[in-house]
This record gives C-alpha cells, sequence and structure tokens, in this order.
C-alpha cells in the first residue's frame, strides 16, 4: 500500500499547490510526462494540461483545498480513493469524488479517471 499512499500524497500535493512553480514542480512529480486526467468537467493530457486544469479548479474555487476522505485502495498499479474539496475558512465541502488512478512503473501516475458525487448547487 505504500506505492498507492505516495501516489495518493503526490496527488494531493498537485492539487493543493500555492503557486504556479509548485503547480509545475508537483505535477512533474507526480504525474508522467504523457499522464491524463479525466473527469466529467475535463479530459487533459500531459504536464501542461494538468497543470491547468489544476489552476482552473483553483480559480473556481479560491480558498478551498482538496483532502483525501478515508484511505486509499488498490492493486496491481490501480489505486482508488475519495476526495472532498475543502474550504479552509469555513470547513464546508461543497464537492466530493473519487478517483482511479493507474501507477507507471516509476510509481507516478500515468491516468486519472474522476467521478464527481457532489457539486454546488447540484
Amino acid at each position: 500500500m505504500t506505492s498507492y499512499n505516495d501516489a495518493v500524497q503526490r496527488y494531493f500535493a498537485a492539487w493543493n499547490a500555492a503557486t504556479p512553480e509548485d503547480l509545475k514542480d508537483a505535477v512533474a512529480a507526480a504525474f508522467t510526462e504523457e499522464g491524463t486526467y479525466t473527469d466529467p468537467l475535463a479530459d487533459v493530457s500531459g504536464h501542461d494540461g494538468i497543470a491547468a486544469a489544476i489552476s482552473g479548479a483553483h480559480e473556481q474555487f479560491p480558498g478551498f483545498e482538496f483532502r483525501l476522505a478515508g484511505s486509499p485502495d488498490g492493486h496491481h498499479n490501480i489505486a482508488r480513493f475519495s476526495w472532498e474539496l475543502v474550504s479552509k475558512a469555513d470547513g464546508s465541502a461543497p464537492a466530493a469524488g473519487f478517483d482511479v488512478i493507474t501507477l507507471a512503473e516509476d510509481g507516478r501516475i500515468s491516468s486519472v479517471s474522476g467521478f464527481l458525487d457532489r457539486l454546488p448547487g447540484a
């Protein structure tokens, strides 16, 4: 489970990066160069595409951070985990979902399939 936990920690480091430089470094640490991220709102690939999707989420939800909900579960080179988008100000969590990741041989993420369980206003 350590490799899954490590990958998920790097994933959240990317989603919660505070500056463009931190985001660039965190995406490179978490994802392979040709990595993909797909959810109902995004379908991107490569470090630049993934960083742009993350930046878009930060613009849409300033003052929020992504947090792991529960523990990652995995087998072979696949893991799944749940998350919440949480307000740093009041702890509310208007969005939640779960992601399924595929790991490359080097432990970085080669693909993410995201599912949204809760959205604001939905």
